[in-house]
């Protein structure tokens, strides 16, 4: 475990949203300059904002408490009144966020089921678009996840799909809040860098959302980035649904250190994930995909299944925390390393008696 950790005791593999600021990222916080970011004389956000903008080719960015905040604003900045967008079945802007574009802003998702890679059939996209027809709602914005369950999304196919979005005459919103690690593991398939991949995503779309307190592991917030007419609206969505914060600076800082510290080190993330799969390999009522990022997805079948109820109350016990039932999901991040998850197998063989 790390310094930042502040139980050593524990590995706590239930999302790579429960990391703690490393000593480094806490001196950065208290160190930041503060102003009143709902006046927008906050140096530390603003300095953030440029500077997420800037590395993924936007004009403007807008810091936001969390990522479903940060879609929502997106979405209703795409879309009004009636307006529906296009979006996967497992999405989280769709199944995860409490349903926020519909509820709060009126505006319809049309989901569609994802292919066995993470994707989202063009044939099925072209086929959701709406007749101009009163019958319909206007079909405004196509809406991508990457990663999306751990899974990289090919970027061949990210381009396909936002190119058709665009002939259209959609908008197209990323999900990035994993973005970072899609570019990491995109970068390893091209031979290039993380930031340049980030960016290559992102050129895609017209928005893009990213977290920062998950792999890159600060305590709070997200940003959302597009144009500055697009960010204004955002803005404004933002005020209405309570997202203004005073001196916001000091979690500004902490997502600003993990742009320049914690973004090439999430591929240790990905490393430990395979070395996890690895030692679960060949366990009977065990069923994956090697990791291509940082979250592994196990499904347990037979008598596995038919224990599985048992599975996280033992791993808890062993000081392994995991979150699921018949579809266990364990997430790599900053507070873990090699020895926790050598742990994680042991304990996890152990109630198989393996």
């Amino acid at each position: 475990m790390t310094a930042s950790s502040s139980s050593p005791t524990v590995v706590d593999l239930r999302s790579d949203t429960v990391t703690r600021p490393t000593a480094a990222m806490r001196a950065a916080m208290l160190a930041a300059p503060l102003g009143d970011d709902v006046f927008a004389d906050d140096p530390s956000v603003n300095a953030l904002q440029e500077k997420i903008a800037g590395m993924l080719g936007f004009e403007a960015a807008l810091f936001v408490p969390t990522g479903t905040q940060s879609n929502f604003c997106a979405i209703l900045s795409h879309c009004q009144r009636g307006d529906e967008y296009i979006v996967g079945q497992m999405a989280h802007c769709y199944r995860w966020e409490g349903g926020g574009a519909a509820v709060f802003g009126s505006v319809q998702p049309q989901p569609l089921d994802h292919q066995p890679d993470g994707t989202l059939a063009l044939g099925a996209i072209e086929a959701a678009i709406k007749p101009d027809d009163a019958h319909f709602a206007r079909t405004r914005l196509l809406a991508l996840e990457n990663t999306l369950g751990g899974k990289l999304l090919p970027f061949d196919y990210v381009e396909q799909a936002t190119q058709l979005a665009r002939r259209k005459g959609l908008a197209r919103h990323l999900d990035g809040a994993r973005l970072f690690n899609a570019a990491v593991a995109q970068a390893a398939q091209r031979g290039t860098d993380a930031r340049t991949e980030a960016r290559r995503i992102a050129g895609c779309f017209d928005s893009v959302s990213v977290c920062f307190s998950k792999g890159l592991g600060a305590p709070v917030g997200s940003a959302l980035c597009g144009s500055r007419e697009f960010i204004a609206r955002a803005h404004r969505i933002r005020k209405m649904a309570g997202g203004g914060m005073r001196q916001s600076g000091m979690l500004a800082a902490a997502a600003s250190h993990a742009l320049d510290h914690h973004i090439e080190r999430l591929a240790q993330d990905h490393l430990l994930a395979r070395r996890l799969a690895d030692g679960l390999a060949g366990l009977p009522g065990l069923q994956f995909e090697a990791p291509q990022t940082n979250l592994l997805l196990v499904d347990l079948t037979g008598e596995a299944r038919s224990r599985s109820a048992e599975l996280v109350p033992h791993l808890k016990q062993q000081g392994v925390l995991a979150t699921g039932l018949y579809r266990l999901r364990f997430a790599t991040h900053l507070d873990v390393d090699t020895a926790g998850i050598d742990r994680a197998i042991g304990a996890i063989r152990s109630f198989f008696h393996a």
